[in-house]
Order: C-alpha cells, then structure tokens, then sequence
C-alpha cells in the first residue's frame, strides 16, 4: 500500500513539474518580447531620441488606441486583398503541381514561365496591374497571388514526387489504378510539403497586398502607411506595423491549427509532443 502511494505521489510530482515547465515553455517568448520592449523604451528615454525617429513603445500602444477605429478599418481591407489572393493562389497553384507532377511534357511547358513570373520583382509588374484594372481591390489581389504563388507550387510538387517509386510500383502490382494511386499515395505523403509551401505563402500574402497598396491605392494598411511616412509619424508606422504583423500572423497560425488536425500522424508532431513530453 505504501508503495502504491509512494508511485502515486510521484505520478502526481511529475505531471506537476511537467505542467509547470510547460507553462515556462509557453511564457518564455512573451518573457523575451516583453523584456526586449523595456530595453527599447529604457534606450529612447536614455539617448533622447526623436518621437520622430524612434518612438518609445508606450507611445506606439498610446497611437495604437487612438487609430484604432482607422486601422482596423484600413486592416479590413487589405485582410480582405491579402485572403483573396492567397485563396486564389492555392486553388490555381494545387491544381498546376498536381498537373506538373501527373506529366512531363507539361512540366517543361510551364516550368520556364513560372520562373520568369517569378524572378521578375513584383514591385515593377504592380503599376501594370494599375493601369491595366484601374484603383481598385484587384491589383492589389494579383500581387498578393503572384508573390504567394510560387511556393505553393513548388512545395506541392516536391511533396508529390518525394513518394518512393517502391512504394508506386507495389501498388502498381497489387491492382491499384492512377487515381489511388494519387489518393493513397501521393497525396497523403505531399501534405506536409503542401502545409509548409502554405505558411510560407501566408506571411507573402501580407506582402503582396501592402505592395499592391503602395502602388495606388486610397485605403488600406499600406496607404496608412504611405500617409504616415510623409507626415513623419513614425509612431502611427510602427502600429501599422504591429497591426500587418498580427494579420500575416493570424493566417499563418489558422493554417497551423489546420495542418495539425489534417496531418496529426506527421513525424513534425509527433517529434514535437515526445519532446514536449520528455521535458
């Protein structure tokens, strides 16, 4: 019986002394941000710096509140640019590597143009989008598509191929058409380089939209941005800042929760629970 108690006891410790290095683990980065934040308002007031050139961040959170009502609705729209191009760039990118996989010759068709869509910088074809569609939602859209398109494809196709042809050939031998193939093989093992091309493309996707933004535009996070650097106010640019960073963050993590329900076998996660685990 004591025994039994004494196990009990230590089952109890431990799962304590996990719950609490858990809860270290989850505070250390705000620990990290917060002390790098005092480091910078403690600077500021040390040097005497300029609002103009630094602000201190209690005034970047003291404007943060101020323009709030302005910021979240500039923020509204390009959430708005920024999620419908992102969109846009997965249901087109998919589909081009799954078809960039399934055939050769259409490989070495569109390859070539992806690149030189690629290499060519973004910031160049914006003004074409402005002339072509005007001041509008859709410039800013197609640079968002264009900058968060690439790795789409590309971890896509990669995932695709990383199947073993070992793998392809016994199903080959055990009956299996083209389509289970690529249902059972082939797209279960492609997830987690499709999930990593998506987050990727998620904080692109921000990016792309300001991009768009600073090109032409009346409304927007970038165009506050634009205002606020001609007028000099430097803090209104750092809580635009905070508020981009926060939105490029939102859809990163929303496709974060989705890999972790899609993918749980995955050895990332399972890696990461045994590490989180062992400590």
């Amino acid at each position: 019986m004591e025994q039994a108690e004494r196990h009990a006891q230590a089952r109890k410790e431990k799962q304590e002394s996990d719950s609490r290095e858990e809860w270290r683990l989850r505070a250390l980065p705000f620990i990290g941000i917060l002390g790098f934040l005092i480091i910078w308002e403690i600077a500021v007031m040390l040097f005497k710096l300029p609002a103009y050139l630094l602000p201190r961040p209690t005034e970047i959170v003291r404007t943060l509140i101020e323009e709030w009502d302005s910021l979240q609705s500039n923020g509204m729209v390009t959430a708005y640019e920024m999620i419908l191009g992102y969109v846009l760039a997965v249901v087109i990118g998919v589909p081009l590597a799954i078809g960039i996989t399934a055939s050769p010759s259409f490989d070495r068709f569109i390859t070539p143009i992806l690149l030189f869509f690629q290499t060519v910088p973004k910031i160049a074809i914006a003004p074409l989008f402005l002339v072509w569609f005007g001041v509008g939602t859709m410039p800013k859209v197609l640079v968002a598509f264009l900058i968060s398109f690439f790795p789409i494809v590309i971890d896509t196709a990669v995932g695709l191929r990383s199947v073993s042809l070992e793998m392809i050939d016994l199903a080959r031998s055990m009956g299996a058409t083209r389509m289970q193939i690529f249902t059972q093989f082939r797209l279960p093992t492609s997830l987690p380089y499709l999930f990593s091309g998506l987050k990727v493309a998620a904080t692109l996707a921000v990016v792309g939209a300001v991009v768009g933004e600073f090109v032409g535009a009346d409304r927007g996070l970038g165009y506050i941005l634009l205002v606020a650097n001609s007028n000099l106010q430097t803090a209104l640019l750092f809580a635009t800042i905070v508020v981009l960073t926060a939105l490029g963050l939102l859809l990163f993590y929303a496709i974060e929760i989705l890999e972790h329900f899609m993918i749980p076998w995955h050895v990332s996660r399972r890696a990461g629970e045994q590490e989180h685990g062992t400590m």
